[in-house]
């Protein structure tokens, strides 16, 4: 199902070709996760605070998560973080990939969240948990979260994501002023999420994208 690409800041990723798309930007993968997700989601949002629930909707490669699990430890924030994912890789790919190298990570802490294990605490300030299923089919807790890593396979490919039903049940899952960060700027996703109790910012994206958004959530709808 995948075939390995390495990115132009030599990161490695995949093309999913059941929906023709690489998981990351060829660009550079971490390159593009730390710019969109990283410096504007979670640094963004984690001024101040000594916790933080994030929800992926897309858990994909792990790339997300294992930056994240890196900064909630070299910023000592408690971190709790779920990751969903319907169509979850292989242990075998997994093994694939170079993001523990290049972030000087135990390999060990990427791989695990890969296994069969679904709830552990990965360190001390970073609590793992991951759902294998499809979003529309899974309950989310009300008023929980602080930040959204929407990075699911693009409006294109997999448009039943990106509608404004689904931006509705993210929004009751959040907190006020939680907020959202996705690589899609498309009209569809902009007026879906301004629909769904959300304002939004266009900001600068990484190389090989002019701009990305984030969410922020205003209203429960």
């Amino acid at each position: 199902m995948v075939d390995t690409l390495i990115t132009e800041d030599s990161s490695s990723t995949f093309f999913n070709k059941r929906f023709g798309e690489h998981y990351h930007s060829t660009y550079g993968a971490i390159r593009e996760s730390r710019h969109i997700f990283i410096d504007a989601g979670l640094m963004f949002i984690s001024h101040g605070r000594k916790e933080i629930n994030i929800l992926e909707m897309g858990f994909g490669t792990g790339l997300n998560a294992l930056l994240s699990c890196n900064f909630a430890s070299a910023n000592k924030i408690r971190t709790s973080y779920f990751g969903l994912e319907a169509f979850p890789i292989d242990i075998k790919d997994a093994k694939k990939l170079n993001f523990p190298e290049i972030l000087e990570t135990n390999t060990d802490i990427f791989l695990r969240m890969h296994g069969p294990e679904m709830k552990y605490e990965a360190s001390e300030h970073f609590s793992f948990e991951k759902h294998i299923g499809k979003l529309e089919d899974t309950a989310l807790t009300a008023n929980h979260f602080d930040l959204v890593f929407f990075d699911a396979f693009s409006p294109g490919s997999q448009p039943e994501l990106w509608t404004e039903n689904i931006f509705r049940k993210i929004n009751k899952s959040l907190k006020k002023g939680a907020i959202l960060t996705t690589y899609s700027c498309k009209g569809l996703v902009k007026r879906n999420l301004r629909s769904s109790g959300f304002s939004i910012k266009k900001l600068p994206g990484p190389p090989g994208k002019r701009e990305f958004l984030r969410a922020t959530k205003i209203e429960e709808v």
